[in-house]
């Protein structure tokens, strides 16, 4: 398929890092409002925020974010960069996203956690306003930070529930700390009622993706540690567990070193539950069409395959039921032309 044809096809988007995704537009916009000096090119721009195509490790990886987080320490920075991440995916013909972020990397100047989440719900509503794309927010908990100061960010925000709030994640320092580790921080956050995602086999531990699917947890972030081990592929099919797939950025992390290590045909062929995502959409340099793009180049996928691919993210996702209906409506009709 064309791209040209790839960019005008229906699309969903369930794992997108918010910090990760800006535009170098707003990323200039926000350092000018931060008062922070960049680089006059965008060539030496993009280098800066960008991550390689191949880095040493995740943390590696993780490393490029320490630019953006001075730039999202306002409220109006994070409505901003919230309104910047829904347009760019409304620009490409996606129906639904999950736009998720961390509040403790923007609470360095004094936010509090209900503040920056209030914050990004407003830039998303400004977005949906003005492209028509339904938009959500996920709540990412930190591995490496202490499980009290997570609760209390959680518990702090999940009132925004009925303003679009749609759930939780934990994202992070997955290699020294392992999902074992957090079971007590899992359960505390499910007890809270939101649906809960969760970062999980992308530094070669399938052990972390066995246990998040046997404490409940229905998505899994990556999850590229599967194709190690037949039997917790098999219980992500028996579980109706839905992997959020992340290519580009696998293959930057080494989480996947090459595409004969990316899980996706293994799962494929035993008939998961599916999605394609972008990650990050500046740090790995990348978009849905993308992402799409190398599907197609190195897999094959098709035009059905994406139809059920997106339909699989619609009824993954973490919105209401009611919403779920129309979005498949909506696709079914987008795919029918």
């Amino acid at each position: 398929m064309q791209e040209k044809i790839l960019q005008t096809l229906a699309k969903t988007e369930l794992h997108c890092h918010l910090d990760g995704s800006l535009s170098l537009g707003t990323i200039r916009q926000l350092a000018g409002m931060a008062q922070i000096s960049l680089p006059l090119h965008d060539e030496e721009l993009r280098t800066l925020v960008t991550a390689p195509e191949q880095t040493e490790s995740l943390l590696d990886y993780l490393t490029v974010f320490d630019v953006i987080r001075p730039l999202l320490q306002t409220k109006e920075a994070l409505r901003l960069a919230a309104y910047d991440v829904a347009a760019q995916a409304a620009q490409e013909n996606v129906l639904y996203m999950e736009i998720r972020f961390a509040p403790e990397l923007s609470m360095d100047q004094g936010l509090t956690a209900l503040e920056t989440v209030e914050a990004v719900l407003e830039g998303i509503k400004e977005a949906e306003a003005e492209f028509g794309i339904v938009a959500k927010v996920l709540v990412c908990g930190l591995k490496q930070t202490p499980p009290e100061q997570t609760q209390d960010i959680f518990a702090e925000v999940v009132s925004l529930v009925q303003k679009g709030l749609a759930g939780f994640d934990f994202a992070g320092n997955e290699a020294d700390f392992p999902t074992q580790a957090l079971e007590e921080a899992i359960k505390e956050t499910q007890a809270l009622g939101l649906p809960l995602t969760f970062h999980a086999g992308e530094c070669g531990c399938v052990a972390n993706v066995a246990h998040a699917i046997q404490l409940g947890i229905s998505r899994i972030g990556h999850g590229t540690a599967l194709l190690k081990d037949r039997k917790t592929m098999e219980e992500v099919i028996q579980s109706g567990t839905t992997i959020e797939m992340c290519l580009t950025s696998n293959l930057q992390t080494g989480a996947a070193p090459t595409l004969a290590d990316f899980p996706y045909q293994a799962l494929y062929d035993l008939g998961a539950n599916i999605t394609i995502n972008t990650d990050n959409r500046t740090v790995s340099n990348t978009n849905l069409t993308k992402e799409y793009a190398l599907f197609v180049q190195h897999f094959g996928t098709s035009k059905a395959d994406f139809y059920r691919f997106n339909q699989n993210a619609i009824r993954a996702s973490f919105t209401s039921e009611t919403e779920k209906e129309k979005l498949l409506k909506k696709l079914e009709h987008a795919y029918q032309n």
